[in-house]
């Protein structure tokens, strides 16, 4: 099942920027769809995700308050809204999604390419 991020590219810092995903294939179901970023030299980190059944969001304490992540109108999609954009937000950007194919008894975690975000200072 691949997972297509777009979006992102070069903003300057205070403004805003959307990504978006979208999971296609031979899904049953999603359980959490979510943002990680990486910076160079740094570990992959969650940004933010939601629980698909609830709608339940969790947030990196660096993104509270500026970033808000949404199931997108089409099925299987993912958006994050980034505003009040930092230097630090600089990173490449994955889109990640627990789901469970069609016929499959377990689930998987599946990423996206990622997509670059930079914001200059």
């Amino acid at each position: 099942v691949p997972l297509q991020a777009y979006g992102g590219g070069l903003v300057q810092a205070g403004g805003s920027l959307g990504l978006s995903c979208v999971a296609s294939g031979s899904i049953f179901s999603i359980n959490t769809m979510g943002w990680y970023r990486q910076a160079p030299g740094t570990q992959r980190e969650l940004v933010a995700s939601i629980t698909i059944s609830n709608l339940r969001t969790n947030y990196a304490d660096s993104v509270k308050g500026r970033f808000s992540i949404s199931r997108g109108f089409a099925e299987n999609t993912l958006n994050l809204q980034m505003t009040s954009l930092k230097p630090e937000d600089t990173a490449v950007y994955y889109c990640n999604a627990i789901l469970r194919r069609r016929g499959a008894l377990v689930d998987y975690d599946v990423w996206g390419q990622g997509t670059l975000v930079t914001v200059s200072s």
